[in-house]
């Protein structure tokens, strides 16, 4: 039997998000940086909803998306596991979505008090901090 990966992921209840979107991104985010390794079993719906304390319902929306975005694989009676981390999009994808998510992120930061210093000083805190992640997961 394939030991499951625990998931130490939180639920935001003021985030803008909605939950599922919530789990999408938080679980992309342990994939990406190494803490969700390739091949990883991930807690069953009702296990992850029970964790979170949300309706089962929700977990198994997120891991519909993720698995239509091929971040997640399921097995017919084994369970959800994690895939191999892959760049299916072309660099102008990339771009793109680069840009597209850069203005969401400004467009969310605008109305805050701080200078664009500030928020660039932050940000790439936060990169070096994934970063490091990566580094010490190799």
């Amino acid at each position: 039997m394939t030991k499951v990966t625990a998931i130490a992921i939180q639920i935001v209840p003021g985030d803008a998000r909605p939950i599922f979107r919530q789990i999408v991104d938080e679980i992309r985010k342990e994939i990406a940086t190494g803490n969700i390794p390739a091949g990883a079993k991930l807690p069953s719906v009702r296990g992850l909803a029970m964790q979170l304390t949300i309706n089962a319902n929700t977990v198994a929306k997120a891991y519909t998306e993720l698995t239509n975005l091929g971040v997640l694989e399921s097995r017919k009676g084994l369970g959800v596991f994690a895939c191999e981390v892959s760049q299916p999009l072309s660099k102008a994808e990339q771009t793109e979505k680069l840009a597209e998510a850069t203005q969401l992120f400004v467009n969310e930061v605008m109305h805050l008090d701080f200078t664009p210093q500030q928020v660039s000083d932050h940000v790439l805190e936060q990169l070096n901090k994934l970063t490091q992640r990566d580094q010490n997961n190799d």
